[in-house]
């Protein structure tokens, strides 16, 4: 894990002279302040919650009201984190409700005490972040009567098995600047080794059947991963001038610095995990609520997991046997898997539903390969997913990653219906991975590559070089940078593939001339 992981472990003995410790002050007022009394709360509420559905959660959105109100939407939340997981720090990040000031405050002056005991902060890291980057201070009344970031540590003491660090953030301001500041500081720790709490509740005060509306088209604007379109979004509902409405997300601070955080992670998705309101509770009347989301933030490991697929086929000899042996497809078969594309694209756009299966499919589309699907519109990128390999049929595959590359691109906004006509299909069917020593064997618009560092990987497909018209090093340096995230030098200490791609589009076989 390199620094990071050094500095932390340092940071887990470290103690500051003259050490305060937070004190509990939600205790008593938003959850029980005894022990015991506390653990059978929170025993009943992950009885409730919604089982774990995700997998590689790297992020939760919770709500932060009282146990009484929101416990089982955050239980729900908590549930998607994995228990048994050593995560080194978990990063609670909250919006201000007491004081305002300028960028965020992170505590670095001791730990949090809970009725269940202390949970360490790491110093080291906050006096780091705090250091380096003018957004972030430490603001003695940030924490002092706050309970947004206390509220989320009883679950975590609860859920978590193994010892974690706390980094506890909480955001003072308004400012959609410093939220883009804060994730720019923060995205070096947003990977699987570390926990993000974002901390906020949903619409306030107005009628039930009104915060059920407003709360889910809140939730559709945060999930579509979009910094612009919550904003948009937020500042637009304002304009309905719902009866009571005060807010439709009181933490909006916490859940844009989040999508800031996940803007340009095409491998980031939103999975929301449970709602209520507080008039589902029993103890809240149905004329004026508060709404609770719980949302989790996945990293796919996808790729990951495709590189260990292709290196069980080269210990079965499938493909180091064999080498790089790229498919070749007629082009009956071309516009075939382009059709399939296209109809899906058209078909789950217009109804969310996928057409029905054509049952002539050529033997050739069944092998089991991976694909990507670009799409462009007026020549420009507009989304691009894939998979390495895959344990269903090819056409079947394509029709996958149609839905995923014109509505789960992180990178652009799900295509709309009047779009899809002015859109161009590329499909490229890969080979297996295959190792590399040297960039010297990489081969310039023949070889597409997979750099992968620990848990950081990226990609680019073979066209991608003849495109830009980059070299070797520079085909390399962008895909560390830009994909991988490990810096322009990074592909020089990581595993590097290569693999071919069968590419076509509608534009190259004509697949749109009927």
């Amino acid at each position: 894990m390199g620094l990071i992981s050094n500095f932390n472990q340092g940071a887990n003995a470290q103690n500051k002279p003259n050490q305060i410790d937070r004190k509990p002050y939600a205790a008593g007022r938003f959850y029980p302040s005894d022990p015991d009394e506390l653990t059978a709360t929170l025993k009943n509420l992950f009885s409730k919650a919604k089982p774990c559905s995700s997998q590689h959660t790297i992020g939760i959105v919770c709500p932060h009201a009282g146990y009484v109100f929101s416990g089982v939407v955050a239980a729900s939340g908590y549930s998607q984190a994995d228990p048994d997981k050593q995560y080194e720090n978990v990063f609670v990040i909250a919006s201000s409700h007491q004081v305002s000031f300028a960028g965020a405050s992170i505590y670095n002056k001791g730990d949090y005490i809970t009725p269940l005991g202390k949970v360490k902060v790491n110093i080291g890291l906050a006096d780091k972040l705090i250091g380096e980057n003018p957004v972030f201070t430490f603001n003695p009344d940030a924490d002092r009567t706050e309970h947004s970031v206390e509220v989320q540590i009883p679950f975590l003491q609860y859920h978590l098995k193994k010892d974690f660090l706390l980094v506890p953030i909480v955001i003072g301001g308004q400012s959609e600047e410093s939220c883009r500041l804060i994730a720019q500081a923060l995205k070096p720790w947003f990977n699987d080794h570390n926990l993000f709490v974002f901390s906020t509740d949903f619409s306030h005060y107005p009628s039930y059947a009104d915060a059920q509306l407003a709360d889910k088209a809140t939730c559709d604007a945060i999930i579509s991963g979009k910094p612009d379109r919550l904003m948009t979004f937020l500042d637009a509902y304002k304009d309905k001038n719902i009866p009571n409405l005060v807010t439709n997300l009181c933490g909006w601070t916490s859940v844009l610095t989040m999508l800031y955080m996940i803007t340009g992670d095409s491998g980031i998705k939103l999975n929301p995990v449970h709602y209520m309101n507080s008039g589902d509770s029993g103890y809240g009347d149905k004329k004026q609520v508060v709404g609770y989301w719980s949302i989790a933030v996945n990293k796919s490991t996808e790729l990951t997991d495709n590189l260990s697929d292709n290196r069980r086929a080269v210990s079965l000899g499938t493909s180091s046997d064999v080498g790089i042996q790229p498919f070749g497809f007629t082009t009956q078969e071309k516009i075939a898997l382009l059709k399939i594309a296209r109809t899906t694209i058209e078909k789950y756009i217009r109804s969310r539903r996928m057409p029905d299966e054509d049952s002539a499919i050529s033997p050739n589309l069944k092998v089991h390969a991976g694909a990507f699907v670009t799409l462009k519109k007026n020549g420009e990128l507009r989304g691009c997913i894939g998979r390495f390999s895959s344990d269903m049929p090819l056409y079947k595959l394509i029709a996958q990653m149609a839905i995923a590359s014109s509505t789960e691109d992180t990178r652009f906004n799900p295509v709309n219906e009047k779009e899809t006509d002015s859109l161009d299909i590329e499909i490229s069917v890969l080979s297996p991975l295959k190792k590399i020593n040297s960039p010297d064997e990489i081969v310039l618009g023949k070889h597409g590559i997979y750099i992968k560092k620990g848990y950081y990987s990226g990609t680019y497909l073979p066209q991608v070089a003849v495109e830009t018209g980059w070299n070797v090093k520079e085909f390399l340096s962008h895909c560390s940078r830009d994909k991988a995230g490990i810096g322009w030098d990074g592909w020089k200490g990581a595993d590097l593939y290569v693999y071919e791609a069968s590419v076509f589009s509608e534009k190259e076989v004509n697949a749109r001339k009927d």
